[in-house]
């Protein structure tokens, strides 16, 4: 998801964040009240918080990470409203972004994004990133197997979609490499720092995500505070 559905100009106010009410994340599937805690053996995901901001500013500006994605906010402020903008839009029921973190640390390293593409949520489009200095690890692919689960099962979603530009070959390996087929070459559909790119749009289709998946092995849950 290079282009991100997330609009500064778009967000409320600053002082507005206080409205937002911290609340336990859950198990069931009411994840509109809150984002369930997705646990593997090396990674948490769980709901960002406006604490997060800090980090997200510090793993997710680097010109590695960036380079590929909409600019992302431009200061610790902007990231603590793109926080609180996310939880306006999972209220909504038409959006769920997780933090990455690494179990037994709660510092969040990165972000799943899934977004509704029509009104049931049957067809989104997801994005992610994460800090370069977890590139290689093992945390990427483990996170994005949760998601996925997430998506079909809890979601419902019955197509998911990605976009990567044609020349991030580590993007596209990564989506290749989650069973995502490559369908079309979306010419010049991506402007980054002035420049026009294409772009690679990738599927992943419910039925064949089941038919090929096999459980992760799950780490004990964890609770986080």
């Amino acid at each position: 998801m290079e282009k991100m559905p997330y609009q500064p100009e778009l967000a409320f106010a600053a002082g507005e964040r206080a409205a937002i009410t911290t609340v336990d994340p859950i198990a069931g599937s009411d994840w509109r009240q809150a984002l369930p805690i997705l646990g593997g053996q090396q990674v948490v995901l769980r709901e960002l918080r406006i604490s997060d901001a800090e980090a997200l500013f510090a793993f997710l500006t680097t010109e590695e990470v960036s380079r590929f994605i909409s600019p992302p906010p431009l200061s610790v402020d902007g990231f603590e409203r793109f926080i609180a903008w996310t939880h306006r839009q999972r209220a909504a029921g038409a959006y769920a972004c997780f933090a990455v973190t690494v179990r037994g640390f709660d510092t969040a390293i990165g972000i799943f994004q899934v977004r509704q593409l029509e009104p049931s949520f049957q067809i989104a489009e997801w994005g992610f990133a994460i800090g370069s200095e977890f590139w290689g690890t093992g945390v990427f692919q483990e996170s994005a197997e949760l998601v996925l689960e997430f998506t079909f099962n809890t979601l419902g979603v019955h197509r998911l979609e990605a976009r990567a530009a044609v020349l991030n070959g580590r993007g596209n390996g990564a989506l290749v490499k989650l069973g995502a087929v490559p369908e079309a070459i979306l010419r010049r559909s991506f402007v980054r720092n002035g420049v026009t790119l294409d772009q690679m749009l990738y599927s992943i289709v419910a039925s064949d995500w089941r038919a090929q998946h096999v459980p992760i092995r799950r780490a004990s849950p964890v609770r986080i505070h």
